[in-house]
């Protein structure tokens, strides 16, 4: 699960997850072709994973199309993890998605993680447009993930096969912000990630829940957490604060239902929120998870992170206008990394 090239922060890896972002005044093509740029610095800088996430209905965010991203990110890198954080499986036809990263495997043998989520990435209309019905719902997630496994397996019981997709080693994590995926990854003995980079509040009860009943299996013998931060680094503390406002816009505005955008950053977000705006974003942007600052500020953080949570690996988001500042955030995280 770690290549041979990565480089490691106290000894875990580190992850990119990449929203994909469409900033003001550009476009869906500019937003792929700097995340072609950013997971290839990220390559070479030495990080484990780069995940994408599927969203819809988003203006502000380009990685609907999740598999085709994937590939094209795959094309662009040469050993550094490829996925999704994730695959929601609710809209998908499950035996679709045991055909795509079957694909995706047999072009990139080794390569291509699996993550996958059971809320919509969009709103009830949106919803409805992926799926033509609402009758299957969440619920139905873990038949589901029982259903794609069987895909992958090496004699399925159904009669329909997913090819390429069977007797693939597709590695799966199920991904998740509350305790319902944590007891199904520990069940099933998988692999899970907590997206506390935007509900930190179950974080912890949800790591435990998930140790305290994980079942080995063959293919993973105990468990493994990757945990989801978000970190605007900048060479000093107060251009990172500056930086982060972009981040803030963004859960702002999701608060009032406008969906935009990324926004340029701007110089004092007081003059935009109340204090009751301000604290209902924080509770999704809590400090504990969400890092702004310098590299010395940045590195005491992520320590205090990987102290409290025993995380196995950290997965890092960066809601950063410009690439420029993007790729610099990342560098300065790389730079921790030995």
């Amino acid at each position: 699960m770690v290549n041979d090239n990565t480089k490691k922060f106290n000894g875990i890896p580190l992850a990119i997850l990449d929203l994909a972002p469409i900033k003001e005044g550009s476009n869906a093509t500019e937003s792929f072709e700097e995340s072609v740029e950013l997971a290839q610095h990220a390559e070479s800088w030495g990080y484990n994973r780069y995940w994408l996430a599927e969203h819809h209905n988003m203006p502000g965010i380009a990685s609907s199309a999740t598999s085709v991203l994937i590939g094209h990110i795959a094309g662009k890198t040469n050993h550094m993890r490829i996925g999704s954080g994730g695959i929601m499986l609710p809209n998908h036809a499950t035996i679709v998605i045991a055909e795509q990263f079957g694909t995706l495997e047999s072009i990139y043998p080794g390569r291509i993680d699996l993550g996958l989520g059971r809320a919509p990435g969009t709103d009830q209309a949106a919803a409805y447009a992926l799926r033509r019905t609402l009758h299957a719902g969440p619920e139905e997630f873990p038949m589901q993930v029982n259903e794609l496994q069987d895909y992958f397996s090496e004699e399925p019981v159904s009669r329909v096969r997913a090819i390429p997709g069977q007797g693939l080693d597709i590695p799966i994590w199920l991904l998740g912000s509350s305790d319902f995926s944590a007891r199904l990854a520990a069940e099933k003995g998988l692999r899970f990630s907590f997206a506390s980079h935007f509900a930190p509040a179950y974080l912890l009860a949800a790591l435990k829940l998930y140790r305290d009943n994980f079942k080995p299996t063959e293919k993973l013998e105990k468990p493994y957490a990757m945990v989801g931060v978000n970190v605007i680094a900048a060479d000093t503390d107060e251009k990172a604060q500056y930086l982060a406002t972009s981040h803030q816009l963004q859960f702002f505005n999701i608060r009032k239902g406008i969906s935009t955008k990324l926004q340029h950053p701007v110089k004092n977000m007081d003059e935009i929120w109340t204090p009751m705006e301000k604290a209902a974003v924080e509770e999704s942007l809590d400090p504990n998870t969400t890092i702004i600052g310098g590299p010395e500020t940045v590195k005491e953080k992520l320590n205090r992170i990987q102290e409290v949570t025993k995380a196995d690996e950290i997965i890092i988001s960066s809601q950063i206008y410009s690439l420029e500042d993007r790729l610099r955030s990342y560098e300065i995280i790389s730079e921790l990394m030995s």
